[in-house]
């Protein structure tokens, strides 16, 4: 078999388009596939499909595709362009690639395999492809899974936002809650990036959604509050937030008690910050003994650490008067502490109340969301059905 009638194979090359030479350079370990096409043919118009009549050639591009053994495989081609009546002229579409990308379909396949595995960097590393090429790969199949979603019908969003590295920063994520998939995804964390979720959906859409879990940054709330129906009954501030911020102050406690005894050579905090994260059920049981001697003492941090426990009861309350109820002797718990970064959490909570126990309405949480990062958001977009 010839080699040019091999490789038509291997890439699935079909009519007009042909194989007209496969270059081997042993050096570079690269493979380089020339793609041709029959003459006198009509095209069809990238815009409307109408079939048009030749007008040129692009310059000449490459596109990479699988490899062959360990030989990078590369496709050439020159892409006529057509003139249409209606759209002037444009270049063809082709049908081993996207119009904007550099890569096969098929390299674009497993490459979105590989990053739902790995890390941006590790991934682009393992394709031998640029960080760059590899993000590029992840938004152009995350867009492939938001055009095939189609119409959008949820009751319950949350939104978080999620570190993606130096280069890219941070993304905002929309989710649909019941479905547990994303829906929504935009650079950023800004009122703009939450924004553009509300921006491309529909009035009836809008008026499906019931409920937002979200936490409490302002530029969320801003979008959030300029674009539900009913803002005061729709936000849900999410659990997970308030208790992330509730172990903060825990551990500003810990340190700053921990610096003063370990001036006068009292070691008592020691190597408990992991034990005082820990909510009590899931403490691994070797921290046991050491847990139940911090209650028994007067530290601070040990006093922050029974108001950060007992926080936890506001969401197991069973009943939107008794969540009330318990705030309240929450609250004034927490105010006389005078532990500064509690009363500061404390305060928080205070302002955001309303948003918390509307819980009790929606029983909804960012659960989802916080089980989804940066490259976990890419698969479910790209497999998206």
């Amino acid at each position: 078999m010839k080699d040019t009638d091999l490789y038509r194979q291997i890439l699935g090359i079909e009519t007009p388009w042909k194989v007209a030479s496969v270059d081997l350079d042993p050096e570079a370990l690269r493979i380089e596939v020339l793609l041709t096409h029959k003459q006198g043919l009509r095209w069809a118009c990238p815009e409307c499909g109408e079939l048009c009549g030749l007008h040129d050639h692009a310059d000449e591009r490459s596109w990479r595709h699988l490899d062959s053994c360990q030989f990078q495989t590369f496709i050439r081609a020159r892409v006529p362009r057509v003139r249409c009546p209606d759209h002037g002229v444009r270049q063809v579409k082709v049908p081993w690639a996207e119009p904007s990308s550099r890569f096969t379909l098929l390299f674009e396949a497993l490459a979105v395999r590989v990053l739902q595995q790995t890390s941006v960097s590790g991934g682009a590393g393992l394709l031998r492809i640029s960080w760059d090429e590899a993000s590029k790969i992840m938004e152009r199949a995350v867009e492939r899974g938001l055009a095939a979603r189609g119409e959008l019908d949820v009751e319950a969003i949350g939104v978080d936002e999620k570190s993606v590295g130096r280069r890219l920063g941070f993304l905002t994520l929309v989710y649909d809650l019941r479905g547990k998939r994303v829906v929504h995804i935009r650079k950023g964390r800004s009122k703009k990036a939450l924004g553009s979720f509300f921006e491309q959906i529909e009035p009836h859409q809008l008026v499906r959604i019931k409920a937002m879990a979200m936490d409490m940054a302002k530029p969320f709330i801003a979008a959030a509050e300029e674009s539900l129906l009913y803002p005061e009954k729709q936000i849900v501030f999410d659990r997970f937030h308030v208790m992330q911020a509730m172990n903060k102050a825990v551990d500003e406690v810990r340190r700053a008690e921990h610096k003063e005894l370990m001036l006068q050579g009292d070691r008592s905090l020691a190597n408990t910050m992991h034990i005082l994260r820990y909510a009590e059920e899931r403490l691994p049981e070797r921290y046991a003994p050491r847990l139940e001697e911090l209650k028994r003492s007067n530290l601070k941090a040990a006093r922050a650490w029974a108001l950060k426990e007992s926080l936890r009861g506001l969401w197991g309350c069973g009943s939107l008067k008794k969540a009330r109820v318990f705030w309240t002797s929450w609250n004034d718990w927490a105010i006389r502490s005078r532990l500064a970064p509690v009363v500061k959490v404390a305060q928080m909570v205070k302002r955001h109340i309303t948003g918390i126990l509307n819980y009790y309405s929606h029983k909804i949480t960012n659960a989802v969301a916080e089980c989804t990062n940066g490259v976990g958001a890419c698969q479910q977009l790209s497999d998206t059905p």
